[in-house]
C-alpha cells in the first residue's frame, strides 16, 4: 500500500511515522509512506497556498490550485488512489471505514488549514471526505496521523498478530473486553479467577460478556447500530 500525504507542515506528520507499528511497517516494506509540502505546488514567489474568501468572513481559505497541481503530479506516478480531504463535514471514521480504505491500493490525503480548502476542491478533486471526530482542529494533520495508523495497523502483516486486529475494540462492533497481566493480585485487586483457570472456553465465553457489557455500559449507541440481543447479557453490573 501507498499513502500520499500532502500539507503545509510535513514536519506535524512525518515524525508520527518513524516510530512503532507504522515504521515497522515501512521497515518490512508493507507501506510506503510520502509527505508532500503543499507550497512546492504554487506558482508565486511567496509560495501562497490561501485567499481572502469571497463574500467577506473571517480567515483565510486554501486555494485550489496547488491542491489540483499536488494531486495531479502525483497521480501521473502511477497507481491514482484515492483522494481522501479531511475535513469536520466528512464521513465520521471508524473501524469499517478504516477497513474499507486499508483495502486500497493507494491513498492521497489532504490536509486542510486556515478557514478550509475552496469548495471546488471538495466537489471536483476529493473522494471521500474524512472527519475524525466532532470537533474541530487547527488543521488536518493531526487527524491525518490518525487516518494513517489506523489503516496501517490493518494491512496484512504489520501486526504481530493477525489476531490483534480481530480482537481490538470495534472490529466486531463491540468495545474490546478487559485486558490483565502479572501479578494476580495488585493492591488488593485479583484478576478474575475465570482468567486464571486454564479453561479457554469459559474464559471465551467471559470475554464475550464483557464486550457486550461494556458496550451496552459505555457505548449504547454501538449496540443499537448492531442491532445486538442483550438478552444473555447478565444485568449484574448495570
Amino acid at each position: 500500500m501507498r499513502i500520499d500525504l500532502v500539507t503545509i507542515f510535513p514536519p506535524l506528520v512525518a515524525g508520527a511515522f518513524e516510530h512503532s507499528i507504522v515504521r515497522r511497517a515501512r521497515d518490512r516494506g508493507i507501506v510506503e509512506i510520502y509527505v508532500h509540502d503543499l507550497r512546492r505546488y504554487t506558482s508565486d514567489r511567496h509560495r501562497t497556498v490561501d485567499d481572502y474568501p469571497y463574500g467577506g468572513g473571517a480567515g483565510m481559505v486554501m486555494k485550489p490550485e496547488p491542491w489540483f497541481r499536488a494531486v495531479e503530479h502525483l497521480r501521473e506516478q502511477g497507481n491514482p488512489g484515492r483522494c481522501i480531504l479531511l475535513t469536520p463535514q466528512g464521513r465520521r471514521l471508524d473501524q469499517a471505514l478504516a477497513r474499507r480504505l486499508a483495502a486500497e491500493e493507494r491513498l492521497i490525503i489532504l490536509c486542510g488549514r486556515y478557514e478550509g480548502v475552496d469548495e471546488r476542491v471538495r466537489e471536483h478533486l476529493a473522494d471521500v471526505e474524512v472527519s475524525i471526530g466532532d470537533y474541530v482542529l487547527s488543521g488536518g494533520e493531526p487527524a491525518a496521523v490518525v487516518l494513517t495508523d489506523a489503516v496501517v495497523r490493518l494491512q496484512p502483516g504489520a501486526l504481530g498478530s493477525l489476531q490483534s486486529t480481530v480482537e481490538e475494540s470495534f472490529a466486531e462492533g463491540l468495545l474490546e473486553y478487559p485486558q490483565y497481566t502479572r501479578p494476580p493480585e495488585f493492591r488488593g485487586w485479583r484478576v478474575p479467577e475465570v482468567l486464571l483457570s486454564g479453561d479457554h472456553g469459559a474464559v471465551e465465553r467471559w470475554r464475550r460478556e464483557q464486550q457486550r457489557q461494556r458496550t451496552r455500559q459505555r457505548r449504547p449507541d454501538m449496540l443499537a447500530e448492531l442491532g445486538a440481543d442483550l438478552g444473555d447479557v447478565s444485568e449484574a453490573t448495570s
